[in-house]
């Protein structure tokens, strides 16, 4: 495996490079030094026996001519013997055999001992043959059997039509071509040593190349591992040194990035963690990527994890609603979530689509708005205006029947005249209530109403409610019962709005308490700062499920019942808010048919202040 990354990096690559191209150089030049060499050697050595035979054919031509003169007598042989000699001694050449032949082509003499047999007799030689026609440098190359290779060389005795003769050379080119065999021996050698000191040259050139190279990686893994306090050295102006200066200025400013988008992610986790409303990101497939803080408080799902979740499973919407909605074609969508800790949630939900110029939608953004509230105060709107509406509109309607009544003669007949007006003069004053208690909880509510307190006795305040229902009582045979703490001191209170909060408990207590059952009005000091007030009866109570609304403006247990029995369904609204503007809290108790008991517990003020 080693060996493979070897030849596949860069330095290997380098190396191999540089020896082929050092390799090819000096094959090219090896080869060109070895043929001109090889053609040079061969050349002067045919050069040298054409030389030699040429002075021969011209030391020769004198024997000849002395010997076709003199015919073949004693004297010619005797030439012919001299020639023989001069031949032998004088042209002896190393390896090679030296023919001399006449017109006729009869060897004459021949330098070669083994040879002689070969006196008297024809040579049929080409080369013979085209030197006795007067053509002269005749030369050629044999291979013998035994793989000995040889250079023949024929020159012509005489000139011109008086061809005399010829002299006929061949030579072994084996010493030639050993001079030649220990040369390429000796260029090989140099040109394996030149590979080897090449290679090693190589290897120091590559490493000054991918040292650098390989830093930079390491660099480069060290940054990907989040280290940037990692530094380039650099060694020099040239193309490696500009590299990493450049790799030094890129890690400064990879660093700065990374440090502004860490910071930018900071500030959006930290933004989206102490958001209000929810935020779900998902991707272009509708996969839940990011969740925040507040969107798990309202879907009610803890600290699961719900990465890669469909938001549809998640927000509990059919698939078909939220594809458009994921697409970006559709923008707004209400939900209800069943929440342990916050109870039935109303969420609005706002779809944006994320937008990427080359890809299109690549996801969207889900704002979940808790409107639990907004919607409660609508309802409570719209259920106020129908109230009011159905509460001013019931005693007009009464007005209007007698008003008809009159005006179709009751008005002649005194005694139901009067009973009508009666009537009239009730609902009246009925609408007159129910306009003052408006008003009333109107300035409470925009804090416009003054709240003048004084120094009150509780014990007298309390002796008071109950002797202005003394009547009531009687006529029920209601009990009623004081229980005050003794040591109550005096505190600073609006006397009036007070009253007006007993006033109400009371008379509900007397209106749901039936004859003969008891009342408690008792009051204690809890602590150093709080009295507690409570109004308790034994009637028929409130059922459970109407406890949480029990203090909604118009809410009333028994409608048909209570508008029997009079009142506007404000007045445990009014109280609380007197309650709540003197700082206090207000709280109601009740089981069915066991009875209701009302506590509210007011700060104690010992010295007179401001009134607010």
């Amino acid at each position: 495996m080693r060996g493979t990354r070897f030849f596949q990096s860069i330095q290997s690559k380098i190396i191999i490079i540089y020896v082929l191209l050092i390799l090819m150089a000096m094959q090219l030049i090896g080869v060109y030094f070895v043929r001109t060499m090889e053609r040079s050697f061969i050349d002067n050595f045919t050069d040298s026996l054409s030389k030699q035979a040429y002075l021969l054919a011209n030391f020769a031509e004198p024997f000849l001519n002395a010997s076709q003169e003199a015919g073949a007598t004693a004297e010619g042989k005797k030439t012919y013997a001299d020639l023989d000699e001069i031949v032998t001694n004088l042209f002896n050449i190393s390896d090679a055999e030296i023919q001399i032949i006449d017109a006729n082509g009869i060897v004459l003499t021949t330098s070669s001992q083994s040879q002689k047999s070969l006196i008297g007799q024809k040579n049929l030689q080409a080369e013979v043959i085209s030197a006795l026609q007067g053509i002269k440098d005749i030369e050629s190359e044999t291979v013998d059997t035994d793989g000995t290779r040889r250079k023949i060389v024929a020159q012509p005795i005489g000139e011109g039509a008086k061809v005399m003769g010829a002299i006929y050379i061949v030579a072994s080119m084996e010493s030639l071509y050993g001079t030649m065999n220990r040369i390429n021996k000796i260029f090989l050698s140099g040109t394996g040593i030149a590979l080897v000191l090449t290679v090693l040259l190589g290897v120091i050139l590559s490493h000054t190349i991918t040292n650098p190279i390989k830093a930079i990686t390491k660099q480069a893994s060290a940054i990907a591992d989040g280290n940037f306090n990692q530094r380039m050295l650099v060694e020099g102006p040239d193309e490696i040194g500009q590299l990493g200066n450049a790799f030094n200025h890129m890690t400064n400013r990879l660093k700065e990035a990374l440090s502004s988008i860490e910071e930018e992610k900071e500030k959006l986790a930290s933004v989206l963690s102490n958001m209000n409303d929810g935020v779900i990101a998902t991707d272009d497939q509708g996969k839940v990527i990011v969740v925040n803080r507040r969107a798990k408080q309202m879907l009610n799902i803890g600290s699961q994890d719900v990465t890669d979740k469909d938001i549809t499973e998640l927000l509990g919407m059919p698939d078909g609603n939220i594809e458009g909605k994921v697409k970006g074609e559709q923008h707004n969508a209400s939900i209800q979530i069943a929440n342990e800790e916050e109870g039935d949630l109303r969420l609005r939900v706002v779809f944006t689509s994320i937008h990427r110029r080359d890809k299109g939608i690549t996801g969207t953004i889900a704002m979940l708005h808790d409107v639990t509230e907004q919607e409660k105060l609508e309802d409570a709107r719209r259920e106020f205006v129908a109230n009011v509406s159905h509460e001013l509109r019931t005693p007009l309607t009464t007005m209007k029947s007698y008003l008809e009544a009159l005006d179709d003669g009751a008005l002649d007949d005194p005694e139901l005249a009067h009973r009508f007006v009666g009537v009239m003069r009730n609902e009246t004053e009925r609408m007159i209530r129910l306009v003052n208690d408006l008003l009333h909880l109107s300035r409470l509510d925009s804090r416009k109403a003054l709240i003048s307190k004084e120094l009150t006795h509780v014990p007298d305040m309390l002796e008071e409610v109950a002797d202005r229902f003394s009547f009531q009582l009687d006529q029920k045979e209601i009990s009623i019962e004081l229980d005050i703490e003794p040591g109550i001191q005096d505190m600073l209170l609006d006397r009036d709005q007070i009253d007006q909060v007993l006033d109400n408990l009371v008379s509900n207590a007397i209106k749901y308490t039936p004859e003969r059952g008891a009342i408690v009005i008792g009051a204690r000091q809890t602590g150093k700062d709080w009295l507690e007030v409570m109004v308790q009866d034994n009637g028929m109570g409130i059922p459970r499920k109407d406890l949480s609304r029990i203090f909604d403006r118009f809410y009333r247990v028994d409608k048909a019942r209570s508008r029997n029995m009079g009142g506007t369904g404000l007045g445990l609204s009014i109280a609380r808010e007197i309650v709540k503007a003197h700082g206090g809290t207000i709280t109601l108790e009740s089981e069915l048919n066991q009875g209701t008991r009302v506590i509210f517990a007011l700060p104690i003020q010992q010295t007179e202040g401001d009134t607010g």
